[in-house]
């Protein structure tokens, strides 16, 4: 047996070996921009939804547009204002302007999170769990006055607005697509109240804070109260979007461009947030607990996307990000306990932030 070479024979000079080809790159492949019959369509189905809240909700504009933009931006949307401002009616507006499946869950401090999820039930007749899905398992859930639940119950929600499934028993069940919580909450100074956890918080894309009405929005709210003899007709099925609108409205937005200023001012808002970007405001870390997550610089773009197809255009511009910059970071600035006691809110460190941070 001839013994075996620990180094391989070398090449004699006269023999060249080929070289190994390289495998070359594959070229990018561009995502395909929004055509004009696309966006056509997408004001047609946006302009039902519209229709749709002016017969059950008189003013708010810029919380019914928050609404249809987190629709469209595949997100999720807290409400918050005092009792009584119709947060419950323009969530069921918006949940019942599509026919999918839609759940609603009063919140009580004794609310348990299997309440929400689900769980196993044991059959006696054949001696074996069977599995129970919660409301949470639909295409729009709608959690009224979500704080008033325990902080277990609102943990339960982070795996099923996160990843877009629950988990039984050990077993892992997907969420229908699509999937939208619509979360309403008092203030937590009121009585009763818990704070939501900031991980929670960090889920909604969105968090629009309604007011009270003017003297005229109030009288028409009267009139059309008095006028139409019932509470809310939302059992009205003319007009309503189907599942496959929703999933068209939400892959168009996906393919609106965005240009890379456009990404760069997203991050430098978020950045400056934290304390640094391209022009740092000074003395912000005395302000500013905590800036927003790159989950806020994210929430920017996918709002800009779809508010941009809305407005009819493929392509996002800056006013898309700065119109929403306030429901994108409210949420997601946490204050010092000296700028509480000196009366700062969130929405005065975004209005320095929208002002420092150059526009592309």
């Amino acid at each position: 047996m001839a013994p075996m070479s620990l180094f391989p024979p070398r090449p004699s000079a006269g023999t060249q070996q080929s070289p190994k080809p390289q495998p070359q790159p594959q070229p990018r492949q561009a995502t395909p921009l929004v055509s004009g019959d696309d966006l056509q369509r997408s004001r047609q189905l946006v302009d039902r939804i519209r229709t749709r809240f002016a017969k059950n909700l008189v003013g708010q504009e810029g919380l019914r547009e928050a609404m249809i933009a987190t629709l469209v931006a595949s997100g999720h949307i807290l409400i918050e204002s005092v009792p009584g401002l119709a947060k419950t009616t323009a969530a069921q507006t918006l949940a019942t302007s599509v026919s999918g499946s839609f759940k609603r869950v009063q919140c009580t401090p004794d609310l348990m999170p299997s309440d929400l999820v689900g769980t196993q039930v044991y059959d006696f007749s054949n001696q074996r769990f069977s599995t129970q899905l919660g409301p949470i398992h639909a295409n729009f859930v709608l959690l009224d006055e979500i704080n008033r639940s325990n902080a277990k119950t609102q943990s339960a929600m982070l795996e099923a607005m996160a990843e877009g499934a629950t988990t039984i028993g050990g077993q892992r069940i997907a969420l229908p697509q699509p999937f939208m919580v619509i979360a309403t909450q008092n203030p937590i100074e009121e009585e009763g109240t818990y704070n939501l956890p900031e991980a929670q918080m960090d889920r909604f894309m969105l968090k629009a804070v309604m007011t009270y009405p003017d003297k005229d929005q109030e009288t028409r709210m009267l009139q059309l109260l008095t006028s139409r003899g019932t509470d809310m007709p939302l059992a009205d099925e003319q007009g309503r979007l189907t599942i496959a609108d929703v999933e068209f409205l939400r892959r168009s937005a996906r393919r609106v461009h965005v240009a890379e200023p456009i990404m760069q001012y997203a991050v430098d808002l978020v950045a400056t947030s934290r304390g640094s970007g391209p022009k740092p405001i000074q003395g912000l870390s005395s302000k500013v607990r905590l800036g927003a997550s790159p989950r806020a610089s994210i929430a920017l773009i996918r709002i800009g996307q779809a508010q941009a197809l809305i407005s009819g255009r493929d392509f996002v511009v800056p006013e898309d990000l700065k119109g929403f910059a306030h429901q994108v970071l409210r949420h997601r600035i946490l204050l010092t306990f000296e700028a509480m006691a000196d009366g700062i809110s969130s929405d005065d460190i975004i209005d320095t932030i929208l002002e420092t941070v150059p526009v592309p």
